[in-house]
């Protein structure tokens, strides 16, 4: 069961309107790195053209630029990250994370984890995880570029996190996903329902580790790129009926694009 007409009636009978989408390439400010820094100005005086993300703070979408954004004197030190605008959602989403011992459970190439420290102005500490020995390299990168001083980072699979004998205040699950057409052309080719079936295992598993591990008052963001329900609100809904855990409502503040936006997001305490 696989191919762009089975998926997309699927999504019919979900009651989604497929149309053929492409994300705009995004930037984010890294709030902590630009004190004293006409960011805005300079990018401006390069020939970059931005335009403000109404749903997100310090987000901007990149209208024109003749050359990479990640290719500048700026971008090396650390004064902005490339990082899709959905992609800047989930840290938002923590009630607080200031001095708190947070988990990016999933945190290669860094995006993620650059943004919560900044968020958390570098107090507090990061824990981030990655399975994988050759993406941690692009993660210590982006934590050395941007000047983040409060993360640590290990080579371990989340889904035994409970080996580090530490419970946290605020938990990042970036599970891996399955993705979705609009990051990548060739999805409706390559992705079949039993990928979506392991997939939504795997993301089940690192949801029951991490629950150990979560403090009485702690919070669980848990956020994918895919738009399979079995990846998503069935995933969520397991986790109510088996972890213990439930759901609250997030105070989405702001305009009401940004709450059309994340009208669907939902965190976990």
């Amino acid at each position: 069961m696989f191919g762009k007409e089975f998926f997309v009636n699927r999504y019919r009978l979900l009651g989604w309107e497929f149309r053929d989408a492409a994300p705009k390439q995004a930037i984010r400010i890294n709030a902590m790195n630009v004190r004293g820094v006409d960011l805005l100005g300079r990018l401006k005086g390069l020939g970059v053209e931005l335009e403000e993300i109404p749903f997100l703070q310090n987000g901007y979408w990149v209208l024109r630029s003749e050359f990479s954004v990640g290719a500048t004197v700026e971008y090396l030190l650390g004064y902005y990250s490339v990082q899709e605008a959905a992609a800047q959602i989930p840290a938002t989403l923590f009630t607080d994370l200031r001095d708190k011992t947070v988990l990016d459970a999933c945190a290669a190439p860094g995006g993620k984890t650059v943004q919560m420290a900044d968020l958390m102005e570098n107090t507090g500490v990061i824990v981030a995880l990655d399975v994988n020995r050759w993406r941690l390299k692009a993660l210590a990168n982006q934590l050395e570029r941007c000047r983040v001083k409060n993360a640590i980072v290990y080579e371990l699979d989340a889904r035994h996190v409970s080996k580090l004998g530490i419970k946290f205040d605020r938990i990042l699950l970036d599970v891996p996903c399955s993705g979705n057409f609009a990051a990548d052309k060739s999805w409706f080719k390559r992705r079949t329902l039993n990928d979506i079936e392991r997939n939504a295992k795997l993301q089940r598993e690192i949801l029951a580790e991490t629950a150990k591990i979560l403090k009485e008052d702690g919070e669980i963001v848990y956020a994918t790129c895919s738009l399979e329900p079995e990846e998503n609100e069935l995933n969520i809904d397991w986790a109510v009926k088996n972890l213990g855990l439930k759901t609250v409502e997030i105070n989405c503040y702001g305009s009401e694009l940004q709450q059309k936006f994340l009208e669907k997001s939902l965190t976990i305490q």
